[in-house]
């Protein structure tokens, strides 16, 4: 078997990302993604990767995955988390486990010895059916006013700060025990994350203290930061949050400050997600070590794929340490957690965004679980279990660019 061409695939629906399809002359196709930057990872993976992949046997991955990161040159340290070669090297290192898997007739995990479990938990995510869709930086992504419209019946993202006891009790309704929410995002932006006054704290705590009264214990409340608090402030917000037994508090500083870490875990009862922000196993390495962080919270897209997946959860293993990947970029992603958790005995939980997964999530790809009850089961189609939709091949608005063995 060979790969023939590699032909990436883009939507303004949705801007954020990119597909890629790896192709072969046995008939398998391998289906990668990427979140972010769609276009620049596109270019590095035709003008970078596909000559050192058309032409050649895709089963051998750990072979790819060494050859790739010497073609860029000491990937981990010169091209660090979320840099757009990690994107592209993992989109096609997901490829390539995928080919592998469907070569052999089976479930991605079961080459690793899965399932462990027939489902798994899940929590959600409190996101709206639009965010992240747009190729949209920073703040104007991740942020929502209290009083803004509703952008569809799914507006996690609104309902955290407008009615966030609803939002408790409709989750519950479902069999959803645990959600996550960002209440203290919208105030990081006027002093950089250097301080957070009073007031302020004040309204970031009132979501969280409406949802322990309108369910008590029922529903875990996960805190996410998305790294932008400076350590005193963090401090601040997490002894503010000890009273509401939160369940983590989810990168609350730039997560490369293993010694900051080390400070807040000291101030704080309240254990540590990260880093979907930073998150190598070098990285890990140094974390788990070192006591900072409890539960291992990556991004397989951003860093280098399903292999560095597996390679973090290994060190979980060994620092006896829960993994819980992160998703709220795309539906090949939550296939490759899927694929990842049914293998590993250390995986708490999948992120799961209820907006995405009944709705665009099933616009794109075909064969993707849905969550059910709370839990979520397990593709069970070779490879990764899920393609591209024909009706999403379909539109006219796709932008797609190939490169073909004996083409240049």
């Amino acid at each position: 078997m060979r790969i023939t061409a590699l032909e990436t695939i883009r939507s303004p629906a949705f801007a954020n990302l990119l597909w890629l399809r790896v192709e072969t002359d046995a008939g398998f196709v391998g289906l990668g993604e990427a979140f972010r930057n769609a276009e620049a990872t596109e270019a590095y993976l035709h003008e970078t990767l596909a000559p050192e992949l058309l032409g050649r046997d895709p089963r051998p991955v750990a072979e790819h995955r060494e050859r790739i990161g010497r073609v860029i040159a000491n990937r981990f340290m010169g091209t660090p988390s979320r840099s757009i070669e990690l994107r592209g090297d993992a989109a096609v290192d997901v490829g390539l486990w995928d080919l592998l898997a469907q070569s052999l007739g089976v479930p991605l995990h079961r080459l690793w010895g899965g399932p462990v479990r027939e489902r798994i938990r899940v929590y959600n995510t409190c996101a709206g059916p639009a965010y992240n869709t747009a190729p949209t930086l920073g703040w104007a992504s991740r942020l929502a006013e209290p009083g803004a419209a509703a952008v569809g019946p799914l507006d996690d993202l609104q309902a955290q700060l407008d009615d966030p006891a609803r939002l408790a009790r409709s989750l519950l309704a479902e069999g959803v025990t645990a959600l996550k929410i960002w209440p203290f995002d919208r105030f990081a932006k006027a002093t950089g994350g250097n301080e957070i006054g009073p007031a302020e704290l004040e309204a970031g705590l009132a979501p969280v203290r409406a949802i322990r009264e309108a369910v008590g214990p029922a529903m875990e409340i996960l805190i996410e930061c998305h790294g932008l608090w400076r350590l005193p402030a963090a401090v601040r917000i997490a002894r503010a949050l000890e009273p509401y037994g939160i369940f983590w508090l989810e990168d609350p500083i730039a997560m490369h400050r293993l010694d900051d870490l080390r400070r807040l875990k000291e101030a704080t009862g309240i254990p540590i997600a990260g880093s979907e922000n930073h998150g190598t196993a070098h990285w890990y390495r140094e974390a788990f070590a070192l006591g900072v962080v409890d539960y291992a919270h990556f991004d397989v897209g951003w860093i280098g794929g399903l292999s560095e997946a597996r390679e973090v959860a290994a060190l979980a293993r060994a620092f006896d340490r829960p993994i819980a990947p992160h998703d709220c970029v795309g539906p090949v992603m939550l296939a490759a957690n899927l694929q990842l958790l049914a293998a590993e005995p250390h995986g708490l939980w999948c992120e799961t965004v209820r907006a995405y997964a009944r709705g665009w999530y099933r616009e794109v790809v075909e064969g993707l679980p849905e969550p059910k009850n709370g839990t979520i089961g397990f593709p069970d189609g070779p490879g990764l279990g899920v393609r591209l939709a024909p009706g999403f091949l379909a539109r006219s608005d796709l932008s797609r660019r190939r490169s073909e063995l004996g083409r240049t």
